[in-house]
């Protein structure tokens, strides 16, 4: 008896400090992209932009769809989609990305929402996308199974994530420099999902299955993106990203430059002419809801 209370003890603790970890990462990731909401646009909204009509294509969005685009960031997918003749709404939890949707597409519907919670009855949309949502979630499961409640019947789901870093090198050689310089997680960092997660076809199975989308293909997106310099990755991934650039700045500075030095060193081998040629690669998952 006395047993078994302390092992029901035991998980009851356990339950309690995986919730706070997800909280705390939740409200990290939030305040993140409060601040990081101009720098992203700079450069990584150009690589990710040039995924979003293949995920459109995916949650087979045509004239007449209706589509809801979460963490819509600056509005590109959603405004595609619209071009397309879809009925198209963006939801976004940061006000400052949400500020630059609608600063371009002032004749779109944005509206402030987190994924975890959406605004909107059950199956109201024909079409849901995510495009480089999943590395940001801290609980990704419940997200997924709140995607899946505001998806209609035979509804279509379609998301995508970055693949691993030896294939998606605009971000992995900032992963390899940190392993290089032996950079630890700096404390206070919020430890969350592992990043590369959804790179295995495996794993975005099993998540899509797990809130009853049938028929999953995961296919793989890649493409070479140019870039000026080292210095414009550098400080595009300083300024534009939240997780990663946290890593970075919250090191020593004998430690800052140790990476900043490797960093330097793989970045060189994809110089091109005047400036950087990288290869991005990103995993793209859709299914569908049964009837």
């Amino acid at each position: 008896m006395w047993l078994s209370a302390r092992i029901d003890c035991q998980l009851a603790v356990d339950v309690i400090c995986d919730t706070c970890r997800m909280d705390a990462f939740g409200r990290f990731e939030r305040a993140g992209w409060q601040e990081k909401a101009g720098g992203y646009q700079r450069l990584l909204a150009r690589i990710t932009d040039r995924v979003a009509d293949h995920l459109l294509d995916a949650a087979e969005v045509t004239a007449g769809t209706r589509l809801l685009d979460v963490a819509c960031g600056h509005g590109y997918a959603t405004a595609r989609a619209a071009e397309r003749g879809a009925s198209a709404t963006g939801v976004d939890q940061s006000a400052a990305m949400l500020a630059l949707a609608r600063a371009h597409h002032p004749r779109l519907d944005f509206r402030e929402a987190a994924a975890e919670e959406l605004p909107f009855d059950g199956g109201t949309f024909a079409a849901v996308v995510g495009n480089f949502l999943l590395p940001h979630l801290a609980d990704p499961d419940a997200v997924v199974a709140e995607l899946a409640r505001v998806t209609a019947p035979r509804g279509r789901l379609a998301l995508t994530a970055w693949d691993l870093p030896q294939h998606a090198r605009f971000v992995g050689v900032l992963v390899d420099a940190l392993a290089e310089a032996g950079a630890v997680a700096p404390a206070g960092l919020p430890e969350g999902p592992p990043f590369f997660r959804y790179a295995e076809r495996e794993s975005l199975v099993a998540l899509f299955e797990s809130a009853g989308f049938g028929g999953v293909e995961v296919t793989t997106v890649a493409f070479e993106h140019r870039v000026d310099s080292a210095d414009e990755l550098w400080q595009s991934l300083m300024e534009g990203t939240v997780r990663m650039s946290a890593q970075v700045l919250g090191q020593p500075p004998e430690v800052r430059e140790r990476i900043r030095a490797a960093f330097d060193a793989r970045v060189a081998r994809y110089a091109r002419g005047s400036g950087l040629s990288l290869p991005v690669s990103a995993k793209l998952a859709a299914g569908r809801l049964p009837r």
